[in-house]
């Protein structure tokens, strides 16, 4: 019958200082954020056991003139046997609690895998600590190597020793400027700067400066010119407005400072938490909704869960509501000001309309409140929604901007269409029917260009005739031609395209600067595609140029008789057209632009030897 031993896991603690560094922490300042978490435990846990233990505080001696680190907390203090189990033993923190007899919960760090943190700064820690207990004081050094020795002090060698903790640090050449006093202050400000414990750093002088000071975002009765400050100081001008945040489910509160210059839509604005006023993150960008990009917040949290960095928040229930109940209160307050304060509304509006947008889509109540004071875009100049939805027609809106442009100069002023190519408007007229009754529908451009009229019955052999003669005048463009008559008459001429066929055209144009290309062959494939698919629609494969029969000089060119001068006339009204919808011109466009305007500019010199060699007299173009 065989036999087996058990045997602990051998950890290289080496490998385990390189796994902190490279995968957990950010970087190796934050043994100093640490060493604070393990300080301001201590100081809780002696005060939880003893009523009338001192104020906290924590000391620290920078590494200067050859001196080593020092750390030191009035907290609680260690015996020997709780150095051994909390010092030496990774990821040990049940017996952590048990030694320390209080709720894990309410503290930040733990000791053990803290401290091994300072071995990314120093190959030797030493820890002197007294117990509150009254057990003897001990000295616990550990080594890089993996190895550490614990000894309890003689009982002078303990009275001489005041309750609590210090650190000791020798700082490795290639870190030692992390320890040295410019870098040590302003990392101790920034990571415990607002803790509950004085916290205070050994001057050049032989005092100590005080870094720690109260949270104005936690004071309920902080003043606005304090928030302003912080605010200004975080976002480099004074904040619009200051919103007070609270969670009382999982012990958050703060304050969100709203942008006074406009933010990306959908990028998320980092805030800046704390857990237990110990900074977590300045760029924590998953707290407030992802619809909230007009604030910063500046918040602290008493049971969100850290990870194991302890640099963001783990993704459960508590951070799920805490998100939630965040942006009610985010929520809240415009409808305040819309309700309470709309001159400085319209201020806000001014600034962040795209992120009210954003968030009306998704939150009845909100659109209800800021639906009055939201603008779009329409034929017929900027409209409030609530205007469009009072006016009793049906409201016509466009997906893009391409098409609003094709259709804006021509769509009648009593019956306007909205340009819903910018962000969230789409979504948001298709809300409105369920918010106030209106009737709205999409249209394209094509079902705008149905409705113009055409030509009255008179003229109608003559546009035709029009249509046809431009069409082969167009046949290398492959655009259709249609003739209409329209309002302003001063416009000769539009261009019609739908969005698959401008698709069509920028695949052709990228299949050009890829020809030769695997990236040209895949573009080819596609265009054959788009191809197929229109002619099995039975219709046409590029742009419809939309003559105005309304304008005298349509009507004129209708009348020409040479056939070069008619051929070039048209071309010239299709590239302004594509111009006058703001279309680029492909190089085809360009040659045809550059084409006509040189054998129009001959014409009308009266040369007739050619343009580029070329016969271009009636009687040349006839005999081509």
């Amino acid at each position: 019958m065989s036999s087996s031993t058990t045997r602990p896991f051998q950890v290289d603690l080496r490998s385990v200082v390189d796994l902190l560094g490279r995968h957990i922490y950010s970087s190796p300042q934050v043994f100093l954020r640490e060493l604070l978490q393990n300080g301001r435990d201590a100081i809780r846990a002696r005060g939880e056991r003893d009523p009338d233990a001192p104020a906290g505080l924590i000391e620290i001696t920078p590494a200067e003139g050859g001196e080593p680190f020092r750390f030191r907390d009035n907290g609680v203090g260690l015996t020997a046997a709780e150095a051994a189990d909390l010092l030496s033993t990774v990821g040990r923190s049940s017996k952590r609690d048990e030694l320390l007899q209080v709720r894990r919960e309410s503290f930040l760090g733990q000791f053990g895998i803290g401290l091994l943190s300072c071995f990314m700064v120093s190959d030797r820690i030493t820890v002197i600590s007294r117990s509150a207990s009254g057990a003897p004081a001990i000295e616990w050094v550990g080594d890089a190597t993996g190895e550490f020795r614990v000894r309890e002090l003689d009982g002078a060698e303990t009275a001489s020793l005041p309750i609590g903790t210090e650190v000791v640090l020798e700082p490795r050449p290639d870190e030692r400027a992390l320890l040295e006093r410019a870098r040590v202050t302003g990392l101790a400000a920034r990571f415990g700067g607002y803790l509950p414990v004085r916290v205070a750093v050994a001057d050049a002088r032989g005092g100590r400066d005080t870094i720690t000071r109260e949270p104005a975002f936690l004071d309920r009765d902080a003043d606005r010119p304090a928030l302003d400050a912080l605010g200004e100081e975080l976002l480099g001008r004074a904040p619009l407005d200051v919103i007070p945040l609270s969670v009382p489910e999982t012990g958050t509160s703060g304050v969100a400072f709203v942008l006074p210059f406009p933010a990306p839509p959908g990028m998320r604005q980092p805030s800046t938490v704390h857990l237990g006023r110990m900074l977590v993150s300045e760029q924590l960008d998953t707290l407030l909704p992802p619809w909230a990009f007009f604030v910063r917040a500046v918040i602290n949290t008493e049971h969100l869960t850290p990870t194991a960095s302890r640099e963001a928040f783990v993704d459960d229930t508590a951070l799920e509501v805490t998100r939630e109940r965040l942006g009610g209160a985010l929520r809240d307050w415009i409808v305040r000001l819309s309700e309470n304060e709309p001159w400085r509304f319209q201020e806000f509006l001014s600034v962040h309309a795209m992120a009210l947008k954003a968030m009306a889509v998704h939150d009845d109540e909100l659109a209800r409140a800021v639906l009055p004071w939201l603008t779009l875009e329409t034929s017929s100049g900027t409209r409030t929604v609530t205007e469009l939805a009072e006016s009793g027609a049906e409201i016509r809106y466009v997906e893009t901007v391409d098409e609003f442009r094709q259709v804006a100069a021509v769509a009648g002023a009593d019956a306007p269409v909205v340009n819903a190519g910018y962000s969230y408007d789409a979504e948001l007229l298709r809300r409105l029917p369920s918010l106030t009754g209106a009737r709205v529908s999409r249209v394209r451009v094509g079902d705008v260009f149905a409705e113009l009229s055409p030509p009255p019955a008179d003229d109608a052999d003559a546009a035709r005739a029009l249509a046809r003669r431009a069409a082969a005048a167009l046949a290398d463009a492959r655009t259709e031609v249609g003739v209409r008559a329209f309002e302003p008459a001063s416009v000769p001429g539009l261009c019609v395209a739908d969005p698959e066929s401008m698709r069509r055209q920028e695949i052709e144009q990228a299949k050009d600067q890829a020809s030769g290309s695997l990236w040209g062959d895949v573009l080819g494939d596609i265009g054959a595609i788009l191809d197929e698919r229109r002619q099995g629609e039975r219709r046409g494969l590029g742009i419809e140029l939309c003559l105005n029969w309304s304008s005298p000089l349509v009507r004129q060119v209708a009348q020409v008789t040479d056939e070069v001068v008619f051929d070039r006339t048209i071309k010239l009204l299709y590239v302004q057209s594509l111009l006058a919808s703001h279309r680029p011109l492909t190089p085809a466009d360009r040659d045809m632009l550059t084409g006509a305007l040189g054998d129009m500019i001959a014409l009308s010199a009266g040369v007739t030897d050619g343009w580029d060699g070329i016969d271009i007299t009636n009687e040349g173009a006839q005999d081509a």
